[in-house]
C-alpha cells in the first residue's frame, strides 16, 4: 500500500466519527444503504429521515458540506439516466411543465434519484473520515476474502497514479491546441483513453514482475488488530438501527 500513502477522498480530523474504528462504520454505512434499499418509494418522508441523519453524521465528523455536495456529482449519470424514465416508461401519464410524463416513470426516477443519491453520500462520508489503510484493516477485519482485499490495495495504491497521469497527457493535449468542443473530437479522447489502458495494463505488469522477483507470493502481509470496543459498536450501529426504524415504518404506513 505504500508507507504514508495519503487518497484524496480522506479529509483527516480528529471528530468521534473519524475515530470509530473501520469495521463500525462499515457496517453502519452497509446497514444504512440496505435499509435505504429496502424502503418503499411511496414513503417520501422515509428519504427526508434518512437525509437528516446523513447530515447529522456530516456535522458530528466536521466535514464540510460543500465538500460532501461537490462529491455527490460523481452520481450524474444516474441522474441522467433517471431524468429519461418519465419520457420512455409506458402508462398513466400527467401533464407537467407542458410535458406529458409518465407516472411509473416519474417514480422510478424518484426512485433512483433518492436511493442513489443516499447511498453515494454515505459512502462519501466513510471516505472522508476514514484512511484507506484503515478501511483495508476494517475489511480484513470482517472477513473480506485475501484476493478481493489484494485488488482493493491496488486500486487504492494506484488510483492516483492513473489519475495524474491523466492528467498528464489532458495537459499534452491542450499544450498542441486540442480543446474537446464536440463529437469530432471523441476519436482523440478515445485514443487518449485507450493509451492510458496500456500504460496501466504495462505498469501493472512491471509491478507484478518487481514483486515476483522479490518472492512476492500475492498475499498481504498480516495487518494490525483493528478490535473495537462494545461503546463504540453501539455508537456506531445507531445509525443503522435509526434507518431500520424509518424502514419499517415506511412499509407500515405505505
Amino acid at each position: 500500500m505504500g508507507a504514508g500513502h495519503a487518497h484524496r477522498l480522506h479529509h483527516p480530523g480528529t471528530s468521534p466519527v473519524h475515530r470509530l474504528p473501520a469495521p463500525c462504520k462499515i457496517l453502519a454505512t452497509l446497514g444504512l444503504t440496505l435499509a435505504v434499499t429496502a424502503t418503499p418509494r411511496e414513503a417520501v418522508w422515509a428519504f427526508g429521515g434518512y437525509a437528516l441523519l446523513i447530515a447529522a453524521v456530516t456535522a458530528l465528523a466536521r466535514l464540510p458540506f460543500g465538500l460532501v455536495a461537490r462529491r455527490l456529482l460523481i452520481e450524474v449519470p444516474f441522474i441522467a439516466f433517471a431524468l429519461l424514465l418519465p419520457l420512455t416508461v409506458p402508462g398513466e401519464t400527467t401533464r407537467l411543465l407542458g410535458l406529458d410524463l409518465s407516472l411509473p416513470g416519474l417514480w422510478g426516477a424518484w426512485n433512483i434519484l433518492a436511493k442513489a443519491t443516499l447511498g453515494v453520500a454515505a459512502s462519501v462520508v466513510l471516505a472522508a473520515t476514514t484512511a484507506p489503510t484503515a478501511l483495508l484493516l476494517g475489511l480484513q477485519r470482517l472477513g473480506l476474502p485475501p484476493l478481493l482485499l489484494q485488488i482493493a490495495a491496488f486500486m487504492v495504491r494506484y488510483a492516483d497514479l492513473l489519475t495524474e497521469e491523466s492528467r498528464r497527457m489532458s495537459i499534452a493535449r491542450r499544450s498542441r491546441g486540442f480543446e474537446a468542443r464536440g463529437p469530432h473530437h471523441w476519436r482523440v479522447l478515445a485514443a487518449s483513453a485507450g493509451a492510458l489502458f496500456v500504460r496501466a495494463f504495462e505498469r501493472g505488469e512491471r509491478v507484478h514482475l518487481a514483486m515476483v522477483s522479490r518472492g512476492g507470493t500475492g498475499a498481504l502481509p498480516p495487518l494490525a488488530d483493528t478490535a473495537a470496543t462494545r461503546a463504540q459498536w453501539c455508537c456506531a450501529l445507531a445509525l443503522p438501527a435509526a434507518a431500520l426504524a424509518l424502514c419499517l415504518m415506511g412499509w407500515t404506513t405505505r
